[in-house]
């Protein structure tokens, strides 16, 4: 998309109450394995503990792996410490407050990545412009309109 959005547009908060439940798993998919493996986070999850879960329980014990296994440096603790302070303040319910803290965790995570040569602040910009897209993508396949503030 080339499209330029509001900052206000990027607050994915407003908008997970809105998606059933395996766009979210599809959205915290595309968050672990594509937007911080491609920043230089390494990860393979115990596949055996995700078998055959709900899309609700899939999504929390994807992301209690992916935190356990990221959070051993000071950088990823911070990003775990600001992304579940901001969650807490979104108040969402459910499985929204989950996928929203896995959202702020990888977002914080970017820019902290080894692969991104921009300077932290753009990493930040840029990785909230990536998930407000990816989100936008997946909306649209679940027949849920997203609209971006003009």
């Amino acid at each position: 998309m080339s499209q330029e959005y509001l900052l206000s547009d990027w607050e994915l908060h407003n908008y997970y109450p809105r998606l059933p439940e395996e766009a979210l798993k599809e959205f915290t998919d595309w968050c672990i394995f594509q937007q911080a493996i491609a920043a230089g986070y390494e990860f393979t999850p115990d596949n055996k503990k995700l078998e055959d879960l709900e899309a609700a329980y899939y999504i929390e014990e994807l992301v209690d792996q992916f935190v356990k296994a990221t959070r051993n440096t000071i950088e990823a603790g911070l990003a775990a410490l600001l992304a579940g302070t901001q969650a807490d303040k979104h108040a969402l319910k459910g499985i929204a407050i989950v996928v929203d803290f896995i959202s702020l965790y990888v977002r914080y995570l970017v820019p902290k990545g080894k692969k991104n040569r921009l300077l932290p602040e753009d990493k930040l910009t840029q990785a909230a412009r990536e998930q407000f897209e990816q989100l936008c993508e997946i909306a649209k396949k679940y027949n849920v309109q997203i609209q971006a503030k003009k």
